[in-house]
C-alpha cells in the first residue's frame, strides 16, 4: 500500500541526509560532518569522470569505513552504457556486492538487470527524469527500491507522486543545477568531443557567449547573464517544506568540489534537519544557516524548480563561484601531539596572525577548522609568523602529519 505521510514527521523517519564524496578526503568529511550515506563513483561509467573517484580496489575499505561509522555507502554507476562495457558493468556490480556497498545508482537498463542478477539493491538516477507516480511504478517492478526524481520536479509535483507509490524517494536539495533536462546536454560532445551522458562534461555553458549577427557583422558578449548557467540550487530556506512532504533522502550535489564545501554544506543541513525535528528551526537559524553556505563555492543561489518553473533570477551573473570566503594554501602538519593537543605546523608561504582561521585538511583527517587564539612560532610566544617559520597551537581535533593547512580569507564584495 502506498504510505502517506503527516504533516510533522517523527524522529524515526527523519530523512537520510547524503554527502558526495570525490575521494577519501571527502568521504571522511562527509562522515565527520554528519551524512547518513555517502555516494561516490569509480572510475568507469559514472557522470562525474573528471572528479577524482575510488578504483574497484578501495570498494571493500569504503564498505567497512561507512559501516563502522553507521553511515550508508552507494556507488554511482550513471552513466549509459555500450556493448563492449557490459563485462566492466558486471564486474563492478559484483564487486561492490562482495564488498558489502549497500546499493548501486543507475539508470541504464543493463545496470539495472545486472543488479538484479546479482542481488544488489539499486535506486535510478535523476538521469531516468522520474516525475510521476507511474515511472515510479514501473521502475519498482524492475526491482528498483528508490527512485531520484527528476530535478524538473515542484514541491507540488513531490508531494502527488509520494501520495502514490511506496518506493522511497529521493531529491536534490543542494549544489549545481544543469541547463539541460536532468543533465542530459550535447553541448560539451559537440564543441569539444567530451561527453556529458558519459560524466565527462567541460561544462561550456558556465562560459561568456558571444551573439553574432552574419547580416552586419557585429557580435555582443553576453557578459552580464550567464544564460546557459543556473544558479546553485539552495533549499535551506524552506527545508522544513521538503521534509513534510515525505522525501525519503536529501542529496547534496558536489562530487567535484573542495572538502571544505562537503564539510559546510553537510553540516548545515544535518544542523537543521535535527533543529526541525527538536521544534527549533527558525527564520533567525535558516538565515545563519544561508550565511554559512555562502562562504563555500556556489554560483549564487536559487530555489530553481521547486515553486513551479525558475525566473531570470535563478541564472548566474558571474563566471566561477561567489563564495564570501577562499583558501589559501600555507603550509603543512609536521607532527601532532595527542597528550597536549597541539599541532607542529610548517608555514610554507604566505603569513597568518592571531585571529585568523585555518582550515586543516587530510584523508584521515577530512577538513578541521581552527581559530587561531595563542601560537607559539620557533618555540617563542607570538601573535604573528611568516614563510619558513614553525608554529605550535593547540587544536582540540587530531589532525595529522602531512595534512595541508590553509589560511581562510574573506572576499571583498
Amino acid at each position: 500500500m502506498p504510505r502517506f505521510y503527516n504533516k510533522q514527521r517523527t524522529t524515526n523517519n527523519k530523512p537520510e541526509l547524503m554527502a558526495p564524496a570525490g575521494d577519501w578526503t571527502m568521504l571522511t568529511t562527509a562522515i565527520n560532518a554528519g551524512a547518513d550515506a555517502i555516494y561516490f563513483g569509480v572510475d568507469k561509467l559514472n557522470m562525474r569522470i573528471k572528479a577524482a573517484n575510488f578504483t574497484l580496489k578501495d570498494l571493500p575499505k569504503i564498505a567497512r569505513t561507512c559501516k563502522k561509522h553507521e553511515v550508508k555507502s552507494y556507488l554511482t554507476l550513471n552513466s549509459i552504457v555500450y556493448e563492449d562495457e557490459i563485462k566492466d558493468l558486471e564486474k563492478i556490480i559484483e564487486r561492490a556486492k562482495k564488498s558489502g556497498i549497500n546499493r548501486v545508482i543507475c539508470w541504464d537498463f543493463a545496470a539495472a538487470q545486472m543488479c538484479n542478477k546479482h542481488n544488489m539493491p539499486f535506486c535510478i538516477s535523476t538521469q531516468a527524469s522520474i516525475s510521476n507516480s507511474l515511472s515510479a511504478e514501473f521502475f519498482k517492478s524492475l526491482g528498483a527500491v528508490r527512485i531520484v526524481l527528476a530535478r524538473e520536479c515542484s514541491l507540488d509535483e513531490i508531494k502527488k507522486i509520494r501520495k502514490k507509490t511506496d518506493l522511497e524517494i529521493e531529491a536534490f536539495i543542494h549544489g549545481a543545477m544543469c541547463i539541460s533536462v536532468s543533465g542530459r546536454c550535447f553541448l560539451s560532445h559537440h564543441l569539444f568531443g567530451k561527453s556529458a551522458n558519459r560524466g565527462e562534461c567541460i561544462q561550456p555553458c558556465r562560459r561568456e557567449f558571444e551573439v553574432y549577427d552574419s547580416t552586419v557583422d557585429k557580435s555582443l558578449i553576453i557578459g552580464e547573464d550567464y544564460i546557459l548557467s543556473p544558479n546553485d540550487l539552495c533549499t535551506i530556506e524552506f527545508i522544513d517544506k521538503l521534509i513534510e512532504a515525505g522525501i525519503d533522502s536529501f542529496k547534496i550535489e558536489g562530487r567535484k568540489r573542495s572538502p571544505e564545501y562537503v564539510a559546510a554544506t553537510v553540516s548545515v543541513y544535518r544542523k537543521a534537519i535535527d533543529l526541525y525535528f527538536e521544534g527549533k528551526l527558525t527564520n533567525e537559524k535558516k538565515k545563519e544557516f544561508l550565511t554559512e553556505l555562502k562562504t563555500v563555492y556556489n554560483r549564487g543561489f536559487s530555489s530553481v524548480f521547486y515553486f513551479d518553473v525558475p525566473s531570470s533570477e535563478a541564472y548566474a551573473d558571474i563566471y566561477g563561484s561567489k563564495a564570501t570566503t577562499r583558501k589559501i594554501f600555507i603550509g603543512k602538519v609536521l607532527n601532532y601531539f595527542k597528550t597536549p593537543k597541539a599541532a607542529h605546523i610548517r608555514l610554507e608561504s604566505g603569513k597568518v596572525k592571531s585571529g585568523d582561521k585555518l582550515l586543516i585538511i587530510g584523508e584521515t583527517t577530512g577538513v578541521v577548522e581552527h581559530l587561531i587564539t595563542r601560537m607559539k612560532v620557533n618555540d617563542k610566544e607570538s601573535e604573528f609568523a611568516q614563510k619558513s617559520d614553525d608554529i605550535t597551537m593547540q587544536i582540540p581535533s587530531v589532525v595529522r602529519k602531512n595534512d595541508k593547512v590553509y589560511l581562510v580569507e574573506e572576499v571583498s564584495g
